[in-house]
């Protein structure tokens, strides 16, 4: 059992588990296939498709173990469940900064950060700074010597949207379509 606590969205989680299915139920058995076909061609030592194979084998078995322990040591948390106007994991939070703009961000687990689309760590320094904290408060930021007052404008605690089908779920398909 781990002894941290993995907190992540149902999202976030479906695509942790969406990747280690793919890398050991359809990319290592091809990878074995192919190390194994390079094996029988005869002398290892010289051959790159069989040196390949292994390194890639090793690379596929090191993230299947990263991958294990942050699955272990996941607590899977629903953003929806609403908790009032509290920051906490799974808020959405609209920030009003000084000069009259605003930004959204998604307080997310580690494994789910997607700053393009506004989703931050829970544990980066401004998620950090958010947490606890409610709707009207003010949070300091320090960045480069200067420091900005940011206003906590709104938060709520919204379902997610839904990702494209993963690796996983085409694979998956396909082979119930019978191909």
């Amino acid at each position: 059992m781990a002894d941290f606590k993995n907190y992540i969205t149902p999202r976030g989680f479906k695509r942790l588990r969406d990747e280690q299915r793919w890398l050991r139920l359809v990319e290592r058995p091809k990878i074995v296939d192919e190390v194994a076909y390079a094996a029988s061609l005869g002398d290892r030592s010289e051959n790159a498709e069989y040196i390949y194979g292994k390194k890639r084998l090793r690379e596929i078995d090191r993230r299947l173990r990263w991958l294990d322990k942050r699955i272990s040591a996941a607590e899977v948390v629903d953003p929806s469940a609403d908790r009032g106007e509290v920051v906490y994991f799974g808020a959405t939070v609209l920030l009003g900064y000084p000069d009259g703009s605003e930004k959204l961000l998604d307080l997310v687990g580690e494994d789910e950060i997607e700053s393009d689309k506004g989703r931050i760590s829970w544990r980066s320094p401004i998620g950090k700074a958010l947490m606890r904290r409610r709707e009207g408060d003010y949070i300091t930021l320090s960045h480069l010597g200067a420091k900005t007052e940011i206003e906590i404008v709104e938060v709520s605690y919204r379902g997610q949207d839904v990702d494209p089908p993963s690796r996983w779920d085409l694979a998956r398909a396909q082979a119930a379509a019978g191909g």
